[in-house]
């Protein structure tokens, strides 16, 4: 993870995704009662976004299970774990595979979310960390970053939607009502006021207009 993340921007480097390890074990263990495998959660956050089809090439983006194959493999062998064979690792893969949320998007307009989905907790875990890294201070931050790296504004008169402020509007404003555990919607609410009281910041920073004595 740490060699991959080091190609890709400061939006998704490894700093992001050890915050995201650090949350979703946070969530799991406040969610016991519903027994998740820590394991799991905490392999499938470290490598949520090593083949992110933003950076990753196509061909291993497209076959994440055979990707990890021999990571799994090293794992097997150095800890005498097979995650193969005890069905861990495909279970953690098809965690990696559904936890952005233009997946759950796409598969919910396609009819295609199903039961797996709305259960598995160790899938929740995950998707709220992630997204709540997408939100509040350093989703802010982290949006700003990925906007300099496309070359997006941030932000533009009215009639420009490419820009860094209107991606709150489009998305990051709706993720506090798509977090899945109760304890990841609590931290939700905070960083979505957050961002509003950012935002407020934005309108009156760039509709000010001086006075006659301080023109």
């Amino acid at each position: 993870m740490t060699e991959t993340m080091a190609r890709y921007d400061p939006s998704h480097d490894a700093y992001h995704v050890e915050r995201v390890r650090k949350t979703a074990m946070s969530l799991a263990r406040a969610l016991a009662s519903q027994k998740p495998d820590l394991l799991v959660v905490e392999l499938a956050a470290l490598l949520h976004d090593v083949l992110d089809k933003k950076y990753a090439p196509e061909a291993e983006a497209s076959d994440p299970y055979t990707y990890f194959k021999g990571f799994f493999e090293t794992l097997s062998s150095a800890c005498d774990l097979d995650l193969r064979s005890d069905g861990r690792a495909r279970q953690i893969v098809n965690i990696i595979e559904n936890v952005s949320w233009t997946t759950e998007k796409q598969l919910r307009k396609d009819g295609q979310w199903t039961e797996w989905h709305d259960s598995c907790v160790e899938l929740h875990c995950v998707q709220d960390a992630d997204r709540l890294d997408a939100i509040g201070a350093f989703g802010i931050m982290r949006c700003a970053a990925y906007s300099a790296v496309v070359n997006r504004p941030l932000h533009a008169p009215p009639g420009r939607s490419d820009t860094a402020i209107q991606h709150f509007y489009d998305k990051l404003l709706h993720i506090q009502d798509r977090l899945k555990t109760e304890p990841g919607r609590k931290m939700g609410r905070k960083r979505h006021q957050f961002m509003l009281e950012f935002l407020r910041s934005i309108d009156e920073e760039d509709g000010v207009e001086l006075s006659t004595t301080e023109k």
